[in-house]
């Protein structure tokens, strides 16, 4: 009777401490994970600009030349008289380049076989694509996974953002608001097309709303 007490309590005081490792554990992965999502946010912002940086420096360049406008609990229902990309309140977050003005923001969703999310970065006037980065996917490689490639994404800059950004399926891109789809990925292109109208139509609702 004694000898089963004490392997119970062995086995309790076992899992208190195993329990108390994992929890640990997650904690610090879950810190670091953030940590590094936010690197990856601000070295993607910062190569936008073109301004240089190194890992070990890359939060002191981006606090010198970046500013953070971020409006909170914005509501785009309220602002819009659109019913097919209705947006509750949330917190919109921009990041200006403090020499050229360049602005820009995260973009999420979904995309044919998961979210696509990344950075997109305009010029002053707001209307022109300067870069566009896709930092996380799930589509088909070789196909609509050729979205986050650099030379599928290096096609977007200067292209219109107004009135409404368009990806052809056809080939015919020729307007400044035009791009050629992705070859053979049609569901993949159009659903980054509407990611990319929705996320602007929203944040530029946002900022509108600090300027009114």
């Amino acid at each position: 009777m004694r000898k089963n007490l004490q392997l119970i309590v062995f086995v309790l005081i076992l899992g208190i401490l195993t329990s108390g490792l994992l929890v640990g554990v997650d904690l610090l992965t879950r810190d670091r994970i953030v940590q590094n999502e936010m690197a990856q946010l601000k070295a993607a912002i910062l190569d936008a600009n073109d301004i240089s940086y190194t890992q070990a420096n890359v939060h002191d360049v981006f606090d010198d030349t970046i500013e953070v406008i971020e409006i909170k609990n914005f509501d785009y229902q309220e602002a819009s008289a659109s019913t097919d990309d209705q947006m509750g309140p949330r917190d919109y977050v921009f990041y200006r380049n403090q020499v050229n003005g360049n602005v820009s923001f995260e973009f999420i969703g979904g995309g044919l076989w998961g979210d696509i999310s990344g950075v997109i970065t305009l010029n002053a006037d707001l209307d022109t694509i300067v870069t566009l980065v896709v930092l996380q996917q799930q589509e088909t490689p070789g196909l609509g996974g050729i979205v986050a490639e650099e030379g599928y994404l290096s096609t977007f800059v200067g292209i219109k953002m107004v009135p409404d950004i368009e990806i052809n399926k056809d080939g015919s891109a020729n307007k400044p608001n035009e791009i050629d789809a992705i070859t053979g990925a049609t569901g993949t292109s159009t659903a980054f097309q509407k990611i990319l109208r929705l996320n602007y139509r929203w944040y530029m609702a946002a900022w509108e709303s600090q300027n009114d």
